[in-house]
């Protein structure tokens, strides 16, 4: 025997020694408690009952559209799902691709192409609920249900900004469906159901819980997702979540994966949101949302101190648009909207879903905050139709001619708009300002985001047309020692910034 088999046969004999006597029960000690077996929850008769009501849908795609499992409306919105993934990257420290809204591939001209999705009926005369992106470019579609049968379907309307639509197809007998529940139920860890075509592979049943409520993935102004780590792969987008009742309580329609497989992120559009909007695609075809007509923008606390609010609640008015109601009602840019109808605003969201859900025509009490002062106006709310292409200016790069900056405790330069910079720059001949020249690296204007080709067009409540008047003014602000709010334009688009002059 070797000297290192003898050293390890002694570890193991050592080893036996101490855990021996740990094995030894004395006779009289009660005896050890049997564990009790782990019950499995059984879904068979929740899949049996709803099952019948989920159908494969199988689009041929329009000549030039993008191939894809499922595809999206549009290369803006692939493009916002590229913007998701990366903030998604960012914020969870990991690598990552949302799919149900994929890059899609381009065909040759004239060739035609298909893509799967899922949809579920809701009554008995044919209505079906699935994602948008599914059908939005669809030149035919075509549904299979759990037995089998195909039938032709068209699209009765579609709403892309809550990625939802209705579909309809004829039957000569009465079709098995499912009925909505009350998301607002929905509790987390509660278990759920999904059912769908995941690759293709159509009557596909998978099980987990609800991981999250109220989940914003920054793709649009309604984000409310429901989070299941139920599996949900392409082709599952506007399949059906179910409770354990049998109820649709969210549509499947993106996953957050770094291989295009389910990891267990799945995001479903709540029924509580869904519920209304499938009513109105199945009358009407389209969705009416009331607008008010401001670009608005966040609160943050630097942004609510320059304005004397107490709470960074609320939205601001960045600009207000020409023949809107809220021009005519009076509301201003650098009002902060803290109320509609008596109840509180705190966010950007809330302000848009709350007008969005008003009926085109009706009217609306708006609170707001405008220089130390809690106002009140009434505002007749317009029609929110297709909103027309923004044609945005694009900067590159800095003016030809620009005045000699001068140094600012902001770290920001300003020069005046000459003719040769509103033609570079693609300024339209309303914008007024003064022009960012330069912005000192690391300055207060750096850390907020300013860059050369902005216009500064307001300093506190004050505008400003030329950087003398705009250096004034930041000059009395400084002295406050307060955050001063900048109104900035770029590229078609104005916001409002708060910044701290740095010490002297």
């Amino acid at each position: 025997m070797t000297k290192t088999k003898s050293r390890i046969l002694a570890a193991l004999a050592l080893t036996t020694a101490l855990t021996a006597p740990a094995l030894i029960v004395p006779m009289f000690s009660a005896p050890a408690a049997i564990a009790a077996p782990q019950v499995v929850q059984d879904f068979s008769d929740l899949a049996a009952k709803v099952t019948p009501a989920v159908v494969n849908v199988a689009v041929t795609m329009k000549a030039g559209a993008e191939d894809g499992e499922d595809v999206r409306s549009s290369g803006s919105r692939d493009k916002q799902m590229e913007e998701f993934m990366q903030r998604f990257a960012e914020r969870f420290g990991q690598p990552g691709k949302p799919q149900g809204r994929p890059e899609g591939k381009q065909r040759p001209s004239g060739e035609k192409g298909q893509a799967v999705g899922t949809g579920f009926i809701v009554d008995a005369k044919g209505t079906i609920v699935t994602n948008y992106h599914v059908v939005s470019k669809a030149d035919s579609i075509t549904i299979t249900m759990s037995d089998g049968t195909k039938l032709p379907a068209k699209m009765l309307g579609g709403d892309e900004k809550t990625d939802l639509a209705v579909l309809k197809v004829d039957s000569d007998k009465p079709l098995p469906f499912v009925t909505f529940g009350d998301a607002a139920k929905v509790r987390v860890g509660q278990a759920v159901m999904a059912v769908g075509n995941p690759f293709g592979l159509g009557g596909t049943v998978t099980t987990g819980i609800v991981s999250a409520r109220g989940r914003d993935i920054q793709s649009g102004p309604f984000d409310d997702y429901i989070q299941t780590d139920a599996a949900i792969n392409r082709g599952n987008s506007g399949g059906p979540l179910f409770n354990m009742d049998g109820n649709v309580i969210g549509i499947n329609t993106a996953i957050y994966s770094p291989s295009g497989g389910s990891i267990g992120l799945g995001f479903a559009i709540p029924s509580s949101l869904a519920e209304p909007i499938v009513a109105q695609l199945k009358e009407s075809g389209r969705v009416e949302r009331g607008l008010l007509g401001v670009q608005i923008q966040p609160m943050t606390k630097e942004i609510a101190e320059s304005l004397s609010l107490k709470s960074d609640k609320g939205a601001l008015v960045a600009m207000v648009q020409p023949d809107s109601p809220a021009l005519a009602a009076g509301i201003k840019s650098g009002d902060v909207i803290v109320s509609v109808d008596g109840k509180p605003v705190e966010s950007v969201k809330e302000l848009t879903r709350a007008i969005s859900a008003l009926k085109p025509g009706s009217s609306v009490k708006l609170g707001f905050w405008r220089d130390g002062k809690d106002m009140a106006v009434t505002a007749k709310v317009g029609d929110q139709k297709e909103e027309s292409a923004i044609i945005k200016a694009k900067a590159d790069g800095k003016p030809a001619e620009v005045a000699k900056p001068e140094p600012m405790a902001y770290g920001v330069s300003l020069a005046p708009i000459s003719p040769e910079a509103r033609k570079q720059l693609g300024l339209d001949s309303a914008v007024n300002g003064a022009l960012v020249a330069s912005v000192e690296p690391g300055s207060p204007a750096d850390d907020m985001g300013l860059k050369a080709g902005d216009v500064l067009q307001q300093v506190g409540r004050d505008a400003v047309d030329s950087p003398k008047a705009a250096a004034e003014k930041l000059k009395e602000a400084r002295k406050t020692g307060k955050p001063v709010l900048m109104k900035i334009y770029r590229e078609g688009m104005t916001r409002f910034v708060a910044i701290s002059p740095r010490a002297a």
